[in-house]
Formats: structure tokens, sequence, C-alpha cells
């Protein structure tokens, strides 16, 4: 069982080349990947992505790639004349506004401009880049699947208590429903002695009686119960449980309706209204599994 939620971080380096990769993921309902790389890694991005869904299934996934070049090959230069001009309005602005000041005009002051000089990186990226940009980012994801293994364990602990107690909750349900029916005849029966001066028809209290069981019978509802909770055990022990948890969630809380709906009686309503709770605690954590 994996989280959807973690952290990783992978750098891999060989001939004075570095590159490192952060991931960052959350949840969500598909797999959703956004990669921010240098210009020159722009070719690799399909890449990463097929290499990303070797690892993950659901999520959102953010791939933040730099790297360091310190080899000895040839670089490139060139002059963003767009942020030149515009530094130049500006000083020309503040040369009007304050007249006093010297006029520095030296190619040093457009040297120390920042983004008006800097590398060329239209060039394609290298095998050697490619290669590093792979393994570094095939560690950043196993570092992240080793987050989202422990968050998941955790959560599959969570889950498995709340289940538990559900559990617990139906056959309270189960063990205090069929005395229902029974009280009611009991209550009827009683009620009708008090104001017939105990002339009572049997036979019109017992089809009243049975009418009540009747409308008030919830053994379906607790046959898919034990079915869905088996269900739920058999699901928590894959890997990729988040879908497979979301739908079955559904039914529990149908089945919880269901009976919350029948239910006649304060004692086995407030069991089922306790089994709501435990099962909306169930659904706001799968909504973080993959």
């Amino acid at each position: 069982m994996y989280s959807m939620t973690g952290y990783g971080k992978g750098e891999y380096g060989e001939e004075g080349l570095t590159v490192s990769v952060e991931v960052k993921s959350v949840n969500n309902r598909y797999l959703d990947i956004a990669v921010k790389s240098p210009r020159i890694l722009l070719c690799a991005e399909d890449a990463i992505r097929t290499t990303v869904r070797e690892y993950l299934s659901r999520g959102h996934l953010d791939v933040f790639v730099s790297y360091t070049d310190k080899r000895e090959t040839s670089r490139s230069l060139y002059v963003d004349w767009g942020v030149v001009n515009a530094y130049m309005k500006a000083a020309a602005e503040i040369k009007a506004a304050y007249p006093l000041l010297e006029d520095d005009g030296a190619l040093s002051f457009f040297l120390r401009l920042p983004d008006a000089i800097r590398p060329d990186e239209t060039a394609a990226a290298d095998q050697t880049l490619l290669s590093c940009l792979d393994n570094a980012l095939r560690l950043a994801l196993e570092h992240l699947t080793e987050m989202r293994r422990g968050e998941g364990e955790r959560l599959r602990e969570d889950l498995l208590s709340r289940m538990a107690t559900i559990k617990e909750l139906r056959e309270k349900i189960a063990e205090r429903a069929p005395s229902v029916s029974e009280e009611y005849r009991e209550k009827l029966t009683a009620r009708i002695e008090e104001f017939l001066d105990g002339k009572v028809d049997e036979t019109r209290i017992l089809t009243e009686a049975a009418v009540f069981a009747d409308k008030c019978n919830i053994d379906e509802e607790l046959t898919r119960l034990k079915s869905h909770i088996d269900a739920f055990y058999e699901i928590c022990g894959s890997d990729t449980v988040g879908r497979k948890l979301d739908f079955l969630i559904q039914e529990f809380n149908r089945e919880c309706n269901t009976i919350c709906s029948k239910s006649c009686d304060a004692e086995l309503t407030s069991y089922a209204l306790e089994m709501k709770n435990e099962i909306e605690k169930i659904r706001e954590q799968i909504q973080n599994l993959e």
C-alpha cells in the first residue's frame, strides 16, 4: 500500500557533469506529471514522463531538474537584447530623474546585469547529460517510493483499526436487531391493553408486529456489510488499493444509510451513526492512497 504524498531527491554525476532531480507528489484522482527543467532538457520531458509511469499510477507529481556542467567543452553565450534594452531604458529614466548621477556606460556594467548575458541552452542535450538525468531521476523516484511506502503502511494500520471498529459495530447491530421487533410487539400489546381494558386481539397484534418486522428488517444490509468487510481486508493486502477502496467505501456508506433509515430503535441508530463516522474517516484517508 502506497500513499500518494511524498518527496524524493536524486543526484548523479560523471565526467564533471552533475544532474539533480527533486520529485514531490500529492494526491490526485489520475496521474498528472509536471516537469520543470532547463531549456536544454526539454527534449527529455517525454522520457521523464515515461520513467515516472514505471513508479506511479496515480497522483500529481512535480519534477524539478537542474544540472551543473564543469566539463572542458566549448560553451557559447548569447546576449538577450530585450533585457539589455529594458535595462538601458530604466537607466535613462533614472538619469533623467537624477541628472547629477555619473554616466556609467562601461562594458562591465552590462556584464553585471542579471539575465542580460546567459549560457546558450538551445543546443541539444548530449548522451552523457541524458544518461545522468535518467539515473538521477530513478534515484529520486526510488526515494519517493520509499517514503510513499512508509506513509502507506501507516495509513494501512489506521484503516485496519477503523475497520475493526466497524466490524464490531456491525456485530452489535446484528445482535440488537432481532430484539427490536419483539420489544415493539410487547409495547404494542401493552398500549392496546391499556386502552381496551385488557381485551387484546392477538391476531391483529401478530399482524402489526409482522409488518413492523418486515419494514425494519436489515438482514440483507448486514449480510452485505459482512461481505464488504471481508473484501476490505482482502484489498488492503495488495499494493494499489486507492480506486478499489474508494468504490467499496461508497458501498459501505450505502448499507449504513439504509440501516439508519430502517431503524426505529435508538440504540441501533446510535451504532449505525457511529459506523457512519468511521466510514467517513476511512473515506478521507483513502483519498491519499494510490
